[in-house]
């Protein structure tokens, strides 16, 4: 043992539930709330020195487990049986170590554990790393604390014995995993704002205004946070809505940003694994190329456009498409498997998340780079802890332009007690969000 090495001791979990302020859609499903995970988790060192560390995650059950048979409220429950079972395994495990040597061994038994009153239908593993993602989460938070230390400050070899090679095989040997991160946050990165497919582009299309003081259309939203970043969501099943959508959002966006007297604009494109076809993609950006040359060349890069399963779909390659832009995985990303089949199938970038845990995003933050992957870091309308961890991942792996964060759009009621503590990323001005206070200790959310 090292005498940096901690043990779990002791564990909690709890709840909270908010309602969104406006629906949000996943894959064709209107979705108007969501259930946060809690977790505090006490370590101890070698010398008997104790911290509590806090990890928290939106349930995300409509992404993460899109299920035809099963609803909300079924597949929700699941998780939280499934939460409870993963408690038992991290209160159970004896291995004293770095908070990555912990979860790398414990993470077969949870992909491995099924919840208590399962229903019919298997939990997918997409829907196990959320779950299990609070937990690793709070792990690295009380390690980074009982340091004194940023968690982003404890990979190198002082901390973490093993090099890449013991987690990512031999073509990583002698690879550490703080070469490919930064200690320090970027002081700011611009924020992409989400433009989801039932949200008002303009003032005239609001039909029910909400009058809680928030922006409730894109050009309402452009004007008041100075937005250059914007997330597009489409159907990817009615190519003539998707067209003129992304068509009508860059004339939108383009006028706004006129008026403020700015021109940056970028937009990131997401399908939400619908398409059919890598034709359908190819038609498409075709017709927006056509449409709007300059909202085509403002699109930074699209995401999962087919569906996730990879080895289920080996006719969906993105060869053509990363030729035109870069093609990122998100749904089907869940380990270096799918990272280095999505490689073969033409894929050329990764989006990660922090809901799949910090311990397999750094480790794949590492491979993307070492393959000269596009790399980005997407939302789970994370709120609170979930949305200060996912922003610290973006502002420490090398090459991610922006950060994706709705959460202020959809539960900014999740955000409150935050927004003071943290100035400047809960609230966005000029289109940037303050990530040079996001250096406290562990994960420094609390």
């Amino acid at each position: 043992m090292r005498s940096t090495d901690v043990t779990v001791r002791d564990l909690s979990v709890s709840y909270d539930h908010y309602r969104y302020r406006t629906p949000i859609k996943f894959g064709g499903v209107a979705l108007d709330r969501v259930t946060l995970l809690n977790v505090r988790l006490t370590v101890e060192d070698t010398r008997g020195k104790q911290s509590t560390g806090f990890g928290s995650m939106p349930l995300g059950n409509i992404w993460s487990w899109p299920s035809r048979s099963l609803d909300y409220t079924t597949t929700l429950a699941a998780m939280q049986s499934f939460a409870a079972g993963t408690a038992a395994l991290y209160l159970a495990c004896k291995q004293s170590g770095h908070p990555i040597e912990i979860t790398h061994t414990l993470e077969p038994d949870v992909l491995a554990l099924v919840p208590s009153g399962a229903p019919t239908e298997p939990m997918p593993a997409l829907a196990k790393l959320v779950v299990a993602s609070a937990f690793d989460a709070a792990l690295h938070d009380a390690y980074g604390k009982l340091h004194g230390r940023n968690c982003f400050g404890t990979y190198g070899p002082e901390f973490l014995e093993h090099d890449l090679g013991h987690y990512l095989g031999k073509e990583f040997a002698g690879d550490r995993l703080d070469r490919y991160i930064t200690t320090e946050p970027k002081a700011t990165m611009p924020l992409y704002h989400l433009v989801g497919a039932l949200d008002p582009i303009t003032k005239s299309e609001i039909t029910a205004a909400l009058a809680d003081g928030l922006p409730e259309s894109l050009d309402e939203w452009i004007a008041r946070d100075g937005l250059t970043h914007l997330k597009i969501k489409l159907n990817g099943d009615d190519l003539d809505w998707d067209v003129h959508r992304v068509v009508h959002v860059d004339h939108v966006a383009a006028e706004a940003q006129r008026q403020r007297g700015d021109s940056e604009l970028w937009y990131s494109l997401d399908f939400n694994e619908r398409c059919q076809n890598v034709e359908y993609l190819l038609e498409f950006l075709r017709r927006v190329k056509d449409r709007t040359p300059a909202g085509y060349d403002r699109v930074q890069y699209v995401e999962q456009p087919t569906a996730r399963d990879l080895k289920a779909n080996p006719a969906n390659r993105m060869h053509e498409a990363a030729k035109l832009k870069p093609v990122v995985i998100d749904e089907s990303l869940l380990d270096l498997e799918s990272l280095l089949l999505s490689r073969e199938m033409g894929y050329t970038g990764v989006a990660f998340k922090a809901c799949k845990g910090q311990t397999q995003t750094l480790l794949l933050a590492a491979a993307a780079q070492k393959f000269g992957l596009f790399r980005c870091v997407q939302d789970l309308t994370c709120v609170g802890a979930s949305l200060i961890h996912s922003a610290s991942i973006a502002a420490h792996v090398p090459g991610v332009a922006a950060i994706e964060s709705n959460g202020r759009q959809y539960c900014p009621a999740a955000n409150a007690p935050w927004d003071a503590k943290f100035p400047g990323v809960f609230t966005i001005r000029g289109g940037v969000m303050n990530t040079a206070v996001l250096n406290g200790p562990g994960l420094g959310a609390v």
